[in-house]
């Protein structure tokens, strides 16, 4: 079942940890108990991590993401992407060479635009996971052809499947798996409100149930208008705006009102301050490139972790463009382009500041695209590849099972729509372990892992 009873879930992890530490005063406001939960209980951590989701909305397309290279294969690849298939002879530089082979002599390659990553595969740095996408437990043709067992909700559906991918639930989501992961890790941070950080507006991948998403901008963090400059050239004024809005009220909805405001004011503060007191980053990173940008203020944030406190962090960054039903040969290698440069500069980044080892970056998007052509693009699709960085990945590798390049096969549920042989969940789950969570607490996080007996596919 997906999750849809966060109290339940909430409760469960407030008494494992209650339990642990011997906290007492369960019968207290339910609010309450959470917000002791959140900053008073977590796991232990002495060191640094910070996992970071790039996610490609619009249904990132595999076919062309990651390519068949060997003659066979390519044959196979060419005939059914009729009008869209990136040449062979394009792809002899970008050849993967994992340190395991692809059974049957299978080949693959990176899309042209993605060469910048190749680097990071051949040093052992980044790996692939093939073929994942959301399910709720392990599934066959033969199951969803007759929909004898649960399926995704809204599957093919842009907004529900990007929030399952993010959340385990359609549409309407209030928490994320990299928020619940930030639930566990909470006390672990001098200031909470720094465990969950947006570069990319709004998202429920860093939502948690007490772990609130803080959103910053490519500038860094954003300030309340009216408070940083002058209101009506007076000072005075803008002192006085800032005792209105933050003083507390009796009325229950004002007062918290005003605890969200002057949380905001402090923690706008706490950003600004820590930004300006790191030493400038060497890596280049690309102006013209949204996604680069994103990731930039991501390394400076991790640049200014002990001034903010941070030991455990979760980073949301997007790029968005890939719903490619037309133009996807004049379109999808831009977007390609622009992935690969700014990953790579964030992977350079976390060296230059020599924490490499301590944070993971991964692709997600809502969907793969149908193999089939449909003239000059694909439509929805299911399963695709995914991409994991950084220096605790076991890289220069595949994870997971080849999908067989044909349509109507058998991981196929039309027009080579892939039908995913890994979930979210065990994705998630793997990233998860790696952060620091208990097995015995994997379930909060990803609510479905329980239904598999493969947790971890040891790709980090």
């Amino acid at each position: 079942m997906y999750l849809n009873n966060t109290k339940q879930l909430a409760r469960r992890a407030f008494l494992k940890r209650a339990a642990q530490l011997g906290i007492a005063g369960v019968a207290t406001p339910w609010a309450l108990n959470l917000a002791t939960m959140g900053e008073a209980a977590a796991f232990t951590a002495t060191d640094y991590k910070a996992l970071v989701c790039v996610f490609l909305y619009g249904g990132n397309d595999y076919g062309n993401t990651l390519v068949p290279y060997d003659d066979i294969t390519y044959a196979k690849y060419a005939s059914i992407r009729t009008g869209i298939a990136t040449p062979q002879a394009s792809l002899a530089a970008t050849v993967l060479a994992p340190t395991t082979a692809l059974p049957g002599g299978q080949r693959l390659a990176l899309a042209p635009q993605l060469a910048p990553l190749k680097t990071i595969f051949d040093a052992g740095k980044m790996a692939v996971q093939l073929n994942v996408g959301t399910l709720v437990q392990p599934t066959t043709l033969a199951q969803y052809m007759a929909k004898s067992v649960p399926l995704p909700p809204k599957l093919f559906s842009h907004n529900d499947q990007q929030s399952v991918w993010q959340s385990s639930s359609p549409e309407g989501s209030i928490s994320g798996w990299g928020g619940r992961m930030g639930d566990v890790a909470l006390a672990n941070n001098g200031s909470a409100v720094f465990s969950c950080i947006s570069v990319a507006g709004n998202a429920v991948f860093v939502s948690g149930k007490t772990a609130v998403q803080y959103q910053v901008s490519t500038s860094g963090a954003v300030a309340i208008n009216g408070l940083k400059t002058k209101v009506y050239g007076s000072s005075a004024v803008g002192s006085a705006l800032q005792s209105l809005i933050t003083q507390p009220s009796t009325q229950t909805l004002e007062n918290e009102h005003a605890k969200i405001t002057a949380r905001s004011i402090s923690a706008e503060g706490q950003v600004t301050s820590a930004l300006a007191g790191i030493a400038p980053l060497t890596t280049p990173f690309t102006p013209a490139n949204p996604l680069a940008n994103q990731l930039q203020m991501v390394a400076k944030l991790i640049a200014a972790r002990n001034t903010l406190g941070a030991k455990r962090q979760v980073y949301f960054v997007s790029i968005g463009g890939f719903d490619l039903h037309d133009n996807l040969p004049d379109q999808h290698p831009g977007l390609l382009a622009n992935v690969a440069d700014a990953l790579k500069s964030f992977y350079d980044a976390t060296v230059e500041l020599g924490i490499s080892n301590n944070v993971t970056a991964f692709t997600a998007s809502d969907f793969g695209r149908t193999l089939a052509s449909n003239g000059d693009g694909a439509d929805h699709g299911w399963g695709s590849h995914h991409f994991v960085v950084g220096g605790a990945v076991k890289g220069k590798e595949f994870y997971g099972k080849a999908p067989a390049t044909a349509v109507n096969g058998n991981e196929d549920v039309g027009q080579g729509r892939l039908l995913p042989t890994t979930s979210v969940d065990q994705f998630a789950a793997t990233l998860a372990t790696w952060f620091g969570v208990s097995n015995t607490e994997l379930d909060l996080v990803v609510p479905n892992i329980k239904n598999y007996s493969l947790k971890n596919m040891g790709f980090v």
